[in-house]
């Protein structure tokens, strides 16, 4: 991949890192918020229920914010935009799409049945 390409990729890595790191620590700071002295139950299950909603999202952005993490330092050793598991190219439509994947598009629907093996 050209320098140019490269270097459009890592700044919308780096905007997507900078976004994902903003609203892991959103979404981390309101579970360690002080519950409030709910006494009913409806609302004590609601409060409950969103804790765990932003507690499960955290952990998706979280995983999101490796991937892109693993990115840039493809980016780095050049070898950005090739599959990881059988070393193909990944679709430019793919990367424009999802520039933090790791798999080209067969890889991926093999990884997303459980049939990959790395």
């Amino acid at each position: 991949m050209d320098e140019k390409k490269l270097e459009h990729f890592r700044g919308k890595l780096i905007q997507k890192k900078l976004s994902l790191a903003n609203m892991v620590m959103r979404t981390e700071g309101y579970g360690r918020e002080k519950e409030p002295a709910i006494q009913d139950v409806a609302d004590m299950a609601v409060e409950s229920y969103t804790k765990e909603f932003m507690f499960g999202k955290s952990s998706g952005d979280r995983a999101i914010l490796q991937m892109v993490n693993e990115a840039l330092e493809h980016i780095e050793d050049k070898s950005y935009g090739t599959c990881v598991h059988c070393g193909d190219p990944i679709q430019m439509k793919r990367l424009e799409a999802v520039p933090w994947a790791q798999y080209c598009l067969r890889c991926q629907g093999l990884q997303e049945k459980g049939l990959l093996k790395d």
